[in-house]
């Protein structure tokens, strides 16, 4: 087993090579993507058993689990084995208050000859404070494995191709990665059925096209970010989604209103001199991927056209609500068109010498 570093998180693309210098005592395979936690759980238990942990155990934390287990299977010698792999899965992310407790005494006296490896699901903010998983993260390695969102989606297939021997352009990437959108374990079979149906090698777009079939999942809360990407082709793609997946319209109308609020409070903060750290703030902007998308699109969006959103936002809730006509959907799109990159548009940065058009006062903001 090798010397422990010092880093207590890694994420799932990074365990590979993490493993390369030895098995760790204690995992802890969390997140938000159950393919990459599957697969990270996966590479542990193959390196545990490369490096002679050949026997194992499994224990599933539901409810009435008795905790006494754990401790009895961490002291417990076997006869047949010198090394041990013990597992356990907490599938809702919640031991309890006797769970948790097991779970800190655990931490404090980790077994001799045993990699532990715990899986958890479902575990959300909250349950990333806990004092349990605090202690997990300071006795062992966090492995987290964390959505692939559709920025990265086209360089994740990049990858898995390579790794079987196959490249794409940028065009087939592009291709694939629209047709398998928020589904990633059937991205994963895709990419897997490539290696299936062609050689190593460059994989042309055609063949691509015939082989690949339309799996995409469009979520309503992704709206925010379609609309701050501003790709004309991804709005029409996400907006004909929603709509034939039934998705609700007055959740979808919320998610837009919510993002264009945000730039409208960035825009403004920005026009009074703020720095853009200090106007993400204060709009209370805090996510990593939305910070860095309104930062990449910021300069092409002017305090205006938010207002003149607004508006347009305040008329498709009326039409929902059966007080105006027309079609909501195609209201919606309007409104994300709104936002759309000309074709010559690049995403850059915020200049802090760019000044923002000049402050329209609203009108019946929605």
């Amino acid at each position: 087993m090798a010397a422990r570093p010092s880093a207590q998180k890694i994420s799932s693309e990074q365990l590979a090579k993490h493993l390369q210098h030895g098995v760790q005592p204690l995992y802890i395979v969390y997140g938000d993507e159950p393919l990459l936690a599957l697969e990270a759980s996966s590479l542990i238990r193959d390196k545990a058993r490369a490096e002679g942990y050949l026997e194992r155990e499994l224990f599933f934390a539901e409810p009435g689990f008795d905790w006494a287990n754990l401790a009895y299977a961490s002291s417990a010698t076997s006869l047949f084995a010198s090394r041990k792999l013990l597992e356990l899965r907490i599938n809702n992310g919640k031991p309890g208050k006797e769970g948790g407790e097991a779970l800190q005494r655990f931490c404090k006296d980790l077994p001799p000859d045993t990699v532990t490896l715990i899986h958890i699901a479902e575990l959300d903010w909250r349950g990333k404070k806990t004092a349990w998983f605090l202690a997990l993260l300071e006795a062992g390695i966090g492995v987290e494995a964390t959505v692939v969102h559709r920025t990265a989606l086209a360089q994740w297939i990049a990858a898995r191709l390579r790794a079987q021997q196959q490249e794409a352009d940028s065009d087939t990437l592009a291709f694939i990665a629209d047709r398998v959108e928020g589904n990633l374990m059937a991205a994963h079979q895709e990419v897997q059925k490539l290696a299936l149906l062609l050689p190593p090698g460059k994989i042309p777009l055609s063949a691509v096209q015939e082989a690949v079939i339309d799996v995409a999942r469009h979520e309503v809360l992704d709206l925010g970010g379609v609309l701050l990407e501003g790709d004309r082709l991804r709005m029409v793609r996400h907006i004909d989604g929603l709509r034939g997946e039934g998705a609700p319209t007055p959740l979808a109308l919320w998610a837009l209103t919510e993002q264009i609020r945000n730039l409208a409070k960035v825009l403004t903060a920005l026009q009074a001199g703020r720095p853009v750290a200090g106007a993400l703030r204060e709009a209370r902007i805090f996510a990593p991927l939305q910070q860095n998308l309104i930062q990449n699109n910021i300069r092409r969006i002017t305090l205006a056209q938010t207002h003149a959103a607004l508006r347009h936002a305040a008329r498709i809730d009326q039409i929902i609500k059966g007080l105006q006509s027309g079609d909501v959907w195609d209201e919606l799109l309007q409104l994300l068109e709104r936002f759309a990159r000309s074709p010559n548009t690049r995403n850059t940065p915020y200049n802090t010498n760019h000044i923002a058009q000049a402050f329209v006062q609203p009108h019946a903001l929605f």
